[in-house]
């Protein structure tokens, strides 16, 4: 089984929702992650639930529209699968039902086939400047509007292979020319980033194969989940879990220049069971023994897994001499 990746989210604390509030409700994004957000609706003892709903840096969503009643409202947000394993993880109580695609559900306490829990956080709403009520999903490093757009622009440079660290929402000329490689790299011009559609078009650029590098790709109609092993002559460090949809590649974050790389991918299901194909789980591996363990990790001793409550398990090295190698993973 493998963690699925999710992204924790905040809001403002202000006025409650017990009484109707005449307004759109909208989400805004302050993270360096494209993320995708699903909210409940608590209301006279039932809770239903509805998503996914995209959400860029730097942009805000409507939700809910019109006059909106509800005792407690709800958020659960997570990143996309071009980041990896998630950065935070979603601290909400309250469990409730979600579903893989485009979901409405009405009970959401009890969950139906194809349904799984997730948590969800409370959150309460501002009055923003425009009358409606608004909730900000934000990091840590509580970046403003433009901030967060850099930063976002920073994570998938990095992801994509181009020295754009650290990722901290401020501009300099390395962010400068990382992003101007990175578009004349891929034959975008200047002006798409101002685009509303950038982030879009900038996932699509780093989720297509690469030659340079290691490039997962998801030729299989399951979500996979992957670990990447990178050795630098003095350690072998194993780090994991990255997301792959299917359909979908995926740049694990690889720095510097490691002596040698390895690499284990496993398909699972929903509820993030391992899929199995004649018996056997579908995964792709090889005979390297490295630590992994069932949540997102990076370890740096790789001696006695089992002894010290981590996984082993069977990593593939992959061939990097000619700068660039895509690993499609497909149905046997």
């Amino acid at each position: 089984m493998r963690a699925a990746a999710v992204v924790a989210a905040t809001s403002a604390l202000l006025p409650s929702l017990a009484a109707p509030a005449r307004a759109d409700l909208k989400l805004c994004n302050r993270m360096s992650y494209v993320v995708e957000a699903a909210i409940g609706i608590d209301d006279n003892a039932t809770t239903a639930t509805r998503g996914w709903f995209r959400i860029d840096p730097a942009q805000c969503r409507v939700v809910v529209q019109g006059t909106l009643s509800a005792d407690r409202l709800l958020l659960h947000a997570r990143s996309l699968g071009v980041y990896g394993a998630s950065p935070v993880p979603q601290n909400g109580t309250d469990r409730l039902c979600i579903a893989p695609g485009n979901f409405v559900i009405a009970a959401a306490r009890q969950c139906r086939g194809g349904q799984t829990l997730a948590p969800f956080t409370e959150i309460r709403p501002t009055q923003s400047e425009d009358g409606n009520l608004a909730a900000y999903l934000a990091e840590a490093g509580e970046y403003d509007d433009e901030q967060a757009k850099l930063a976002a622009i920073q994570r998938l440079l990095v992801i994509a292979g181009y020295d754009a660290a650290p990722i901290d929402g401020v501009d300099g000329p390395k962010t400068q020319a990382a992003l101007a490689a990175f578009l004349k790299g891929h034959g975008l011009g200047t002006e798409i980033v101002q685009a509303p559609n950038f982030f879009e078009l900038m996932i699509d650029a780093v989720q297509s194969p690469s030659p340079t590098g290691l490039t997962w790709c998801n030729d299989t109609p399951h979500k996979i989940m992957a670990a990447v092993a990178t050795d630098d002559g003095k350690a072998v460090v194993s780090r994991g879990w990255y997301r792959i949809d299917p359909g979908k590649c995926l740049h694990p974050d690889v720095t510097g220049q490691p002596k040698q790389v390895f690499s284990f991918a496993e398909a699972v299901d929903a509820n993030a069971q391992a899929i199995k194909v004649r018996d056997k789980p579908l995964n792709w591996g090889g005979a390297t023994m490295l630590c992994t363990r069932e949540s997102k990790f990076e370890i740096n001793e790789q001696g006695d897994c089992g002894t010290r409550g981590l996984n082993p398990t069977g990593f593939t090295p992959v061939d990097l001499s000619s700068g660039g190698k895509t690993l499609r993973f497909a149905m046997p």
